[in-house]
């Protein structure tokens, strides 16, 4: 009796052990990839296209036959704009998930928030909004644009002739790491070009703010004491009562040009554009630029949108901070294959010089030690269908200053990316 028992039971723990691990190999049949980004709360405007065309991605390399003879498995999750949630699913999707990386954040501070936990855990964060650099970890690799590849090149045309030859700056901004920091490097820049406080004006508002009556009436205040342009900084929803705050009282981009950061064909689509034509952005791709490889990605998103019933799924856009996520995870797939290994210190040593086909219409690199994209500028102006009609371009893709040398102290800095712990 004891002795079959004893057979019953060691079967039965033979067997538990051979799921155990038909579980495992199956597990290792895949590649985890994680996506985070906000896809509830004041950013959910701008991440949720970044997470839809991730998985777009994920599975066109899943067609052509995955990475290494596997296929990408996304595990997506959802931080809701709240920046330590962020670092709580950081540490989910490395630890308990096992992603091999993570593509995700959009604010500074969602990035700041999960690079403790990328480096404690020697993750791969890659990062694709532009931001206000000050920044090179070896655990990310930043896929948007440094200052030099945007906040700078933007402001250079708006005091140019064709800018319109701006003499005084309205810098308005979400209250966050990325618009102080940005605005700090661009009040030293006009300072270089020999603009005054006096015609600098700087202004925050809060994540989610909506009611932007009183400070379009100081921006048509300020205007009166000469030339003026108004540098945005603002993020996610608030984008839209801003630009309907504009219209309602009648301020024009041929008077007070707007020029943003953080506007792309997304924001827009939410907002009647006539009032705000002529506007500018800046960025380093737009869905308008006419190439066959942008047409085709265009045409597959849309595609791609149709078949997951996306909502608006007729009416879906591509801009800048999706064309850096499409970059990154193919960058990303190139360097595993070229590693041989989703080990991370293989794949970051992989990854420099890996160069792609962008949808810009350039071939885009990856810095050999910085970590940092090369990328074309562009500036758009606001058309009334919502795109942006591209008004100036670099002729070649521009390597990234992550240490800005408006600055003080910066020339200092390591041309390596160090741990953020040790700066």
């Amino acid at each position: 009796m004891h002795r079959r028992t004893f057979i019953k039971a060691f079967a039965l723990s033979a067997s538990v052990v051979a799921m155990g691990m038909s579980f495992a190999a199956q597990a290792a049949d895949t590649i985890k990839v994680g996506i985070m980004h906000s896809l509830s709360g004041t950013m959910a405007i701008s991440e949720t296209p970044l997470k839809d065309v991730a998985l777009m991605t994920i599975d066109e390399i899943n067609a052509r036959g995955g990475v290494l003879g596997k296929k990408l498995e996304p595990v997506v999750v959802d931080p809701a704009s709240n920046w330590p949630i962020f670092a709580e699913k950081a540490r989910q999707l490395l630890s308990q998930d096992r992603a091999a990386v993570v593509f995700g954040c959009w604010t500074s501070v969602s990035r700041k928030s999960v690079l403790p936990v990328f480096e404690e855990l020697n993750g791969l964060l890659f990062y694709p909004v532009q931001y206000e650099g000050e920044e090179m970890s070896p655990n990310v690799f930043y896929t948007g644009a440094a200052p030099n590849q945007q906040a700078i090149p933007a402001v250079e045309y708006l005091l140019s002739e064709d800018g319109g030859q701006a003499t005084r700056f309205f810098l308005l901004g979400t209250d966050y790491v990325y618009p102080r920091t940005t605005n700090k490097i661009l009040r030293a820049f006009l300072h270089s070009k020999g603009v005054q406080d006096k015609d600098i004006e700087e202004v925050y508002t809060p994540f989610g703010h909506s009611d932007y009556q009183t400070i379009v009436a100081s921006i048509k205040k300020f205007s009166a004491g000469g030339k003026t342009a108004v540098v945005s900084t603002i993020n996610g929803d608030s984008n839209v009562p801003f630009y309907k705050e504009l219209a309602n009282q009648g301020v024009k981009a041929t008077d007070v040009p707007v020029v943003a950061f953080s506007v792309g064909e997304e924001e827009l689509r939410g907002i009647d554009t006539k009032p705000l034509v002529g506007n500018l952005a800046a960025w380093n791709y737009f869905e308008s630029v006419d190439n066959p490889t942008n047409q085709a990605f265009v045409a597959d998103y849309r595609a791609w949108a149709k078949a997951h019933k996306l909502p608006n799924a007729d009416t879906v856009v591509t801009n800048d901070p999706m064309e850096a996520t499409y970059v990154g995870i193919h960058m990303w797939a190139q360097a595993v294959e070229k590693a041989g290994t989703t080990d991370v210190d293989k794949v970051r040593a992989a990854m420099a010089g890996q160069t792609f086909k962008a949808p810009s219409g350039f071939t885009l690199t990856m810095d050999a030690t910085n970590h940092h994209l090369h990328k074309p500028v562009m500036i758009g102006e606001i058309e009334e269908n919502g795109q942006f009609n591209v008004v100036w371009q670099t002729d070649e893709p521009v390597r990234a200053q992550p240490w800005s040398p408006y600055i003080a102290g910066n020339d200092k800095k390591s041309d390596q990316p160090i741990k953020t712990a040790s700066h």
